[in-house]
Parts: structure tokens; sequence; C-alpha cells
């Protein structure tokens, strides 16, 4: 994020956005410090048999920063990015991420799917995505 999304979240979605406030306070109740882990996030969305980008739309409207990406892509302290390139790369993994890719980019949701269809961990695949310069995004949550 840039600009005012840093401070303020709820400035990504501009116009008259509301939070259920059933959600509003489960995510309030969840966090801790302004904070909620991805796979937090995650059970929720699972709990209230909700859109997970539902749920990452009120989590910026309450100004709640997304924290301990699932792939290792940010939200981890000190160096807020904790995912490596991973060498050598398993090829199978690599030609599925590859596959899966569009110019040069994976969703998370594809790498999540990746991920599952290998029987592999989400980790293991955003690692691959590092070493094959292939950056993941869009984020389920809305967070990059």
């Amino acid at each position: 994020m840039t600009g005012d999304y840093k401070t303020d979240f709820s400035k990504k979605h501009p116009g008259d956005k509301s939070c259920d406030p059933v959600l509003a306070a489960e995510l309030k109740e969840l966090s801790k410090n302004g904070r909620l882990p991805c796979a937090v996030a995650f059970e929720v969305a699972r709990k209230n048999n909700i859109p997970v980008r539902d749920v990452g739309v009120a989590m910026d409207l309450l100004n709640i920063r997304l924290t301990k990406c699932q792939l290792g892509l940010f939200g981890y302290s000190p160096e807020k990015k904790i995912v490596k390139a991973m060498a050598p790369v398993d090829e199978p993994l690599a030609e599925a991420v590859r596959q899966a890719s569009l110019e040069n980019r994976l969703s998370c949701e594809s790498a999540w799917s990746v991920a599952s269809r290998l029987n592999t961990p989400k980790m293991t695949v955003s690692s691959t995505c590092e070493t094959l310069g292939i950056k993941i995004k869009p984020c389920q949550l809305g967070a990059f």
C-alpha cells in the first residue's frame, strides 16, 4: 500500500461502504493491537459463510492491519517478509506455478490452489514464485 492507505485503510474503499456490525464486533474482538493474522481472517470468513474478500474489506474499514500472511509475503516482525527463494526448485511445482500464472503474476488464490493440488505447503509455492521471479498478486483479502 502507498500513500494514505498506510495509516487509514478505509480510504481504499471510497463511498458509503459500511461493515456489518456483528462482523465488526467479531473482528475487533479477535484482533490484537489492531492486527489480525491472515489465518484468523480466513477462519472468520469460513465460520460466517461469507467471502474472504468481504472480511478484508471489513478489516480495512475498521483499520485492522492484516498480519502473518500465510504465503509469508508480509506481516512478520522484524523482517516483514519471511518467504525466501528456493533452491533447487522442484520442477513439477515450478511448472504448475508457471501454468497458473499470467503475465508473471500468480494470484494468492491460485497459489493456494497449486499448493492444495500438489499437496505442498503454501509457503513452498511462494518460495518457488520468489525463485522464478513471479509476483503473487492480488491477495484474497485485498491487502495487496
